[in-house]
C-alpha cells in the first residue's frame, strides 16, 4: 500500500510529535503474541504488564511524566494483549471447533462476511487440480449428526468445489445467510477462523437470507461499475475496478503476476490512496484548507469549510460502503482520515500521532490485524511518507534533481525501502524494477481513480455518461497494465531472496548498507551513473553477459531440459533466437524464465505431447512475448478439459493448433525431426485407448551436427513396445528424454534398442511419486548410458556432437 501522503508534508515545522508511537506498538506487539498463545499465557502477560503500570502510577508524583509514559505503554501492552486473548479464546470454544475436532457432518447457517474468491486449479501430478470457491462466513446456527442444533457466532472459512454453480457462488454479497450442507474440518493454528467447512457438491448455494440493504446497494454500485467497463480492452476493464474499489474478481493469473512481479500489487487493493485522491480532489492541497482562498472543488462549488469537513466524512463513508465495511477497508478509510487530517492542517506533526491513533484503535478493535502483512505493509509505507520521505527528496534536490521529480522519487524510494524486507518474509524475491515500474505508473494513478469513481456514481443514474467515463477511465487504467506486463517482462524483472524473517533482516541489512553508503560517497555523478548502469544491466540481462557471469547457456546447445518441477518443458535449438519447444511444463513463470535465458524469441512451433497438467499448463509462459508459429498436439484430447485451456489459451493469442500424424517429417534450419508416435486412426490407434500418457507425440530429432533426439513424451510400457515394433530400424540415439518423467514403468527392450549415451529426466524436487525410479536409473545407467535428472542437477543444456557430446547443468530456483 502507498498512501499518497508525501503531499502534506512541509519542512519547517521541527521534529514529529512521536509520544503515541510507543503506546501503539505496545498495544500491536501484546495483540500479535496474545492471538496465537495459550489463554493461561495471554492472562499472566495481561496481569505482569497490569502490576508494572501500577507500580509506576503508585509513586508517580516521585517519579515525574517518564514514568507515567511508561506506565501507559504497560496498559495499552495489556489492552492489546487482552483484546487479542478474548477474540483468539472465541475461536476455541464452542459447538463449531468442537465438531471440527472430531470431522463432524453438519447442517448450518453461514453469514457471508466477505466477497467469495475463486481459488485457480492447481497441477496435480498429470491433471489440474480442481478449483475452489472460497467463502468467508460466520456460522449462526449449527445442527449436529445427532440433530442437535446450537446457535453460536464463529467465523468459519467454507470451501466450496468449483462446479457448475461457480458463477452464483462468486455473486454471493457479504451478509447474505446460507444454508451450507459439509463436513467441518480444524482450522491451521494461527487462523483467525474457528474451522474450515468442506461443502458438499459443486452446486449453486442455497439462500437462507437475503442480504441487508446496505450491501445490496454497496452490491449495485460495483455491479454498475463493471458494467460501464465491460466494453474496455481486456486489461483496463480487469483493472479499472480494482483500481477504484478494490474489485479483483476479472483479474487473471498473468496480471496478478506481472503486478506483483513490479510490486503494483497495492494498487489492486484497497488502500487510503484510493480514498486521498478523491480528497485531494474535493479540498486541495495540503494546508489550503483554512486559507481564505481555499483550494479544491468545494469553494468553487461554494461549499463552506464545515460543510467542507462533512463531506469528506460523508466521502469517507461512502467508501467503506461501496468497498465493503471489512477490516481491510476499516484500516484504508482510517489511513485516508489520517490524510484528511493532513489536507485541512498541512501540518505534519499531527500526523505521526494520528497515525499511532490509527494503529491503537484498530489493533484494539480488530488483534488479527497485528499479524497481518496487509496491515504492516500499509503502516510502514504510510509511516515511510510522512517521515522518511520529505527528507529524501530534500536530498534529491540538493543533488540538483528537479522538484517534482525528487518527490515522487523520495516517496518511491521510502516506500520500497522499507515495505522491500517484509515482502521478502512471504515472498521469497526482490523487484528490481518496483522502483521506475511505481514511477511511471503513478501518473495514472489519479486520473484513473477520480474517473472510475465518476463512473461508479453516474452508473445507477445515468449508464451511457458512465461508459463514455470509463472509456477515458481505461486509458490510464490500461497504461498502468501495460507498466507491470513491460516490466514483467525484462529479464530480471526480479531475483530469488531467501524468505522468513532472516530474508527479511538480510534485506533490511542489504538496504541499510546501501544508504549508507550513498551518504558517505560524494555527490559525483559518475557514481550514479555507475550504478544504474549496473542495475539496468541486472534487469535486462543481455544474453551474451549473462552467459559470461553465469556460463548458461553453454555455447554451441542444441538441446535443454528446463527445470520447471514435477513437469516437461525440453528446447530444441533452430540457430539464433528461435527454438522448437517440446511441452510447456505445469508452472508459466518456470518456463518463461527458462526460455530467456536461452534467448528465444521466436518459436515457428510448439509441440505438446498430451494434455496432462504437467505438460501444457505453462503455456502462457510460453506464448509471453515470443512469435510462436503453430502449437503441434496430440490426437486424444484427455483429460477434455486441459484439452479445451489449450485450445482457449491458443485461440486469445492467434495461434493455430494443428495435430501430429505418425510418419510426418519437418525441417526447420538446423533441426529435422520425424514424428513416430501416436499412430494415426487409420492404422489402428487402439494404443490411443490406453489414455492420455500413451498418446505421446514422440520425436526422433536430428540436429545438423548429426545428434540424434529421441523424445518419449510419457509413453507408458504398452506404447513403448509398439512403438518398438512399428520401428524395429530405431538404433541408437545419443540423447533420451526418458519418458514420464523417469518412473519405474518403462519396457527394458526399447531401453536396449536405442542404448543412449545421454539419459535426460524433467521431475520435480522432492515429489511424491518417486521420480526418477532407482530401478529405471539403474537400468539406463547399465546399458551404459550417464543419466542427469533437473531434480538433482537443475537445467540441463546438450552441447557437440560424436565424441564432443556433453552435457552441462545451470541450478535455478526450483518450483
Amino acid at each position: 500500500m502507498s498512501e499518497d501522503l508525501r503531499e502534506a508534508a512541509p519542512r519547517d515545522e521541527g521534529p514529529a510529535d512521536l509520544r503515541l508511537v510507543p503506546p501503539a506498538l505496545a498495544a500491536w506487539g501484546g495483540a500479535a503474541l496474545a492471538v496465537g498463545v495459550a489463554g493461561w499465557w495471554t492472562l499472566a502477560g495481561v496481569l505482569l504488564c497490569l502490576a508494572g503500570a501500577a507500580l509506576l502510577l503508585v509513586p508517580a508524583a516521585r517519579r515525574g511524566l517518564r514514568a507515567t509514559a511508561c506506565a501507559g505503554v504497560l496498559l495499552c501492552a495489556a489492552a492489546g494483549a487482552a483484546s487479542g486473548g478474548l477474540h483468539a479464546a472465541d475461536l476455541r470454544r464452542g459447538p463449531v471447533p468442537e465438531l471440527a475436532a472430531v470431522g463432524g457432518r453438519v447442517e448450518t447457517e453461514v453469514t457471508v462476511t466477505a466477497d467469495p474468491r475463486l481459488i485457480r486449479p492447481g497441477v496435480d501430478g498429470g491433471r489440474a487440480a480442481p478449483g475452489l470457491v472460497v467463502v468467508t462466513g460466520e456460522v449462526t446456527r449449527v445442527r449436529d449428526r445427532d440433530g442437535t442444533t446450537h446457535r453460536t457466532r464463529a467465523p468459519v472459512l467454507v470451501l466450496v468445489p468449483a462446479g457448475e454453480g461457480r458463477g452464483e457462488w462468486l455473486t454471493l454479497l457479504p451478509s447474505t445467510r446460507l444454508a451450507v450442507r459439509g463436513r467441518l474440518a480444524p482450522a491451521r493454528s494461527g487462523d483467525v477462523f474457528a474451522a474450515v467447512l468442506r461443502a458438499d457438491g459443486g452446486g449453486p448455494p442455497r439462500i437462507a437470507g437475503r442480504p441487508s440493504t446496505l450491501q445490496r446497494t454497496a452490491g449495485d454500485l460495483r455491479a454498475g461499475l463493471r458494467r460501464a467497463t465491460d466494453g474496455l480492452p481486456p486489461d483496463a476493464r480487469a483493472l479499472l475496478p480494482g483500481l477504484v474499489v478494490g474489485d479483483t474478481s476479472r483479474i487473471g493469473p498473468e496480471l496478478k503476476e506481472a503486478f506483483e512481479a513490479t510490486d503494483l500489487t497495492h494498487l489492486l487493493a484497497v488502500s487510503g490512496s484510493n480514498l486521498t485522491v478523491v480528497l485531494l480532489l474535493l479540498i486541495g492541497r495540503p494546508g489550503t484548507a483554512q486559507r481564505a482562498e481555499r483550494g479544491g472543488l468545494a469553494p468553487r462549488l461554494g461549499i463552506p469549510l464545515r460543510a467542507t469537513a462533512l463531506a469528506g466524512g460523508g466521502l469517507t463513508l461512502a467508501f467503506v460502503v461501496v468497498c465493503r465495511p471489512d477490516p481491510s477497508v476499516l484500516r484504508a478509510a482510517a489511513c485516508g482520515l489520517v490524510t484528511l487530517l493532513a489536507i485541512a492542517t498541512g501540518r505534519r506533526r499531527s500526523l505521526i500521532p494520528a497515525l499511532a491513533a490509527v494503529v491503537l484503535v484498530l489493533v484494539l478493535y480488530d488483534p488479527w490485524l497485528a499479524r497481518s502483512y496487509g496491515f504492516l505493509l500499509s503502516v510502514l509505507a504510510t509511516g515511510a511518507l510522512l517521515t522518511v520521505a520529505p527528507g529524501w527528496s530534500d536530498a534529491l534536490r540538493r543533488r540538483r534533481v528537479p522538484g517534482r521529480i525528487a518527490e515522487a522519487l523520495g516517496a518511491t524510494l521510502a516506500a520500497q525501502a522499507v515495505c522491500a524486507p517484509v515482502v521478502a518474509v512471504f515472498a521469497a524475491r526482490v523487484s528490481l524494477v518496483a522502483v521506475p515500474a511505481n514511477l511511471l505508473a503513478e501518473p495514472a494513478v489519479a486520473p484513473a481513480t477520480v474517473l472510475g469513481f465518476a463512473a461508479l456514481g453516474l452508473a445507477p443514474v445515468w449508464p451511457g455518461a458512465a461508459e463514455a467515463v470509463a472509456r477515458v477511465a481505461g486509458l490510464p487504467a490500461g497504461w498502468i497494465a501495460r507498466v507491470a506486463r513491460t516490466g514483467a517482462e525484462l529479464p530480471g524483472a526480479e531475483t530469488a531472496w531467501p524468505d522468513g524473517w532472516r530474508g527479511g533482516l538480510l534485506l533490511a541489512l542489504v538496504s541499510g548498507l546501501v544508504l549508507l553508503a550513498v551518504r558517505r560517497l560524494p555527490a559525483r555523478r559518475w557514481i550514479g551513473a555507475g550504478c544504474a548502469v549496473l542495475l539496468f544491466l541486472a534487469v535486462v540481462r543481455p544474453p551474451p553477459l549473462v552467459r559470461l557471469v553465469t556460463g548458461w547457456p553453454p555455447p554451441g546447445w542444441v538441446f535443454a531440459m528446463c527445470q520447471v518441477g514435477q513437469g516437461d518443458a525440453t528446447v530444441l535449438s533452430a540457430g539464433g533466437d528461435t527454438a522448437v519447444v517440446v511441452d510447456a511444463g505445469p508452472d508459466p513463470a518456470s518456463v518463461d524464465r527458462c526460455l530467456r535465458d536461452l534467448g528465444v524469441r521466436r518459436i515457428p512451433l510448439l509441440v505438446l505431447t498430451h494434455f496432462h497438467a504437467d505438460h501444457v499448463t505453462g503455456l502462457p509462459g510460453v506464448l509471453r512475448g515470443r512469435a510462436v508459429g503453430a502449437i503441434q498436439t496430440t490426437g486424444l484430447d484427455e483429460p477434455p478439459g486441459q484439452a479445451a485451456f489449450v485450445r482457449r489459451t491458443a485461440l486469445a493469442a492467434g495461434v493455430p493448433v494443428v495435430r501430429a500424424g505418425a510418419g510426418e517429417r519437418r525441417v526447420l534450419g538446423l533441426l529435422e525431426w520425424r514424428v513416430l508416435w501416436p499412430r494415426n486412426h487409420a492404422a489402428g490407434g487402439r494404443h490411443l485407448a490406453e489414455g492420455p500418457n500413451d498418446a505421446s507425440v514422440t520425436l526422433l530429432v536430428r540436429t545438423a551436427g548429426g545428434v540424434r533426439l529421441l523424445l518419449l513424451g510419457d509413453l507408458e510400457p504398452p506404447a513403448q513396445q509398439a512403438l518398438l515394433r512399428d520401428h524395429p530400424g530405431l538404433g541408437a540415439v545419443d540423447v533420451l528424454k526418458v519418458a514420464h518423467h523417469g518412473s519405474a514403468h518403462q519396457d527394458p527392450g526399447l531401453m536396449r534398442a536405442v542404448r543412449p549415451r545421454l539419459a535426460l529426466v524433467s521431475a520435480g524436487r522432492d515429489n511424491p511419486y518417486g521420480h526418477p525410479s532407482p530401478l529405471t536409473v539403474g537400468a539406463l545407467r547399465a546399458g551404459g548410458a550417464r543419466v542427469l535428472s533437473t531434480d538433482r542437477d537443475g537445467a540441463i543444456a546438450v552441447t557437440g556432437a560424436g565424441q564432443g557430446l556433453a552435457a552441462h547443468t545451470f541450478a535455478v530456483a526450483s518450483p
